[in-house]
């Protein structure tokens, strides 16, 4: 049976022995030991492009896991953006195999996962569990198969893997040998889509980020919880939780998925090691603490960078602005700056409160992020991935 996602999830410890264990290919250019806090020899990252974002023609989409939120919203994003599709396939469980959806290409029926059906594709989204994608992507990927773009983190630690967000690295994904592009966590390509112009610009040294992270992280259990616990206590009952290790509802929760022997969560892991991986830089000093707040929807990160050279407030803006996929939004005077409210169902990442750094000095720089997890940091990645590959 299928076990589907409507948030990507990890299917496995990420510490890196555990990491190796599962992909004995390497981490080598992933999880290397940290430098230093001297070491100021970066690599560069590529100038961030404007993708090209236009397949060879008309294709035979599958998605497995389309009865989840991320699935769905793969659905609504090709529709959106023009995807010329041949043929659209919906692949699901048992229970719900023979049923209708209705989509933006009209009603179509939801078929149970089988190989060679899925093999028939020419492009095929996974929004599915970990456990699933290792199971199955190297029989869907063998000679022949689909261009498999992978939602969970079962392969992203693999060396021979793309990990792709499309404005910063598309052309590994499209230099790939493999038939096989992971999607990042959410978390990361949000952030990553700011912070790709700036090192652009000044070259980061290190990077702090705290985040603000939605029920809807945790899928649909997560925002069920959410909205019945505050339902419970507007009554004056208590709020039960399960898929959180406490009550969310008026509460923060500095504590998304396992502690790991160093005391990060492997959530906060996580966003070190895509953060290394999609940009190039093996070597790049990042902490981040993960927090889950009582919103639905879109995540926020406030992120603080030292760079190799002195900042410019001005220019960092102007090079946000040029960026594709983000949206500044910074008029504190008239109270805006990003926010899940406005964040939520929109395509780019909102950037904000730009400002020095008191601690970095001329070399330090805030900024506050806000996006889409269910589109930037999946439905809407995954497709680009597609329109830029396929």
């Amino acid at each position: 049976m299928l076990a589907f996602l409507c948030a990507p999830a990890l299917a496995f410890s990420v510490s890196p022995a555990t990491l190796h264990a599962a992909h004995p290919r390497g981490l080598s250019a992933v999880t290397p030991p940290l430098p230093s806090r001297s070491a100021t020899s970066l690599p560069r990252v590529p100038r961030v492009p404007t993708v090209e974002m236009k397949p060879s023609g008309p294709l035979k989409v599958g998605i497995v896991g389309v009865t989840g939120a991320v699935g769905q919203e793969i659905i609504s994003v090709l529709h959106k953006r023009g995807f010329e599709v041949s043929e659209l396939k919906l692949f699901a469980s048992a229970r719900s195999s023979g049923k209708p959806m209705d989509t933006p290409f009209g009603s179509l029926m939801i078929e149970e996962f089988e190989l060679e059906a899925a093999r028939s594709c020419d492009v095929l989204f996974l929004a599915v569990s970990g456990d699933f994608a290792l199971e199955w992507v190297p029989k869907l990927t063998a000679e022949g198969g689909p261009l498999v773009i992978d939602n969970s983190s079962a392969f992203r630690y693999d060396d021979s893997v793309p990990l792709c967000v499309p404005e910063i690295n598309a052309d590994v994904a499209r230099k790939s040998k493999k038939r096989l592009v992971a999607n990042p966590n959410c978390t990361t390509a949000i952030a990553l889509m700011a912070l790709a112009p700036l090192h652009k610009l000044f070259g980061i040294k290190r990077c702090i980020m705290s985040t603000y992270q939605a029920a809807s992280g945790a899928g649909a259990p997560g925002m069920r919880e959410l909205e019945e616990g505050v339902a419970a206590m507007s009554r004056g009952e208590k709020a039960e939780n399960s898929v959180f290790a406490h009550p969310l509802p008026f509460n923060v929760i500095p504590h998304i998925d396992k502690f790991l022997d160093d005391m990060y969560t492997k959530e906060e892991r996580k966003v070190t090691w895509e953060t290394r991986k999609i940009m190039g830089m093996p070597d790049l000093l990042v902490s981040c603490t993960c927090v889950r707040i009582p919103t639905l929807r879109a995540h926020a990160e406030a992120i603080t960078i030292e760079c190799e050279k002195p900042v410019d407030v001005a220019a960092a803006i102007e090079a946000l602005k040029n960026s594709p996929g983000v949206k500044v939004t910074d008029d504190p005077a008239a109270n805006i700056y990003p926010m899940p409210l406005t964040a939520t169902g929109q395509y780019d990442v909102e950037v904000g409160r730009v400002r020095k750094n008191d601690v970095f000095g001329d070399y330090g720089l805030d900024l506050f992020v806000c996006g889409d997890q269910l589109l930037r940091g999946a439905a809407l990645n995954a497709v680009l991935i597609a329109e830029a590959v396929a």
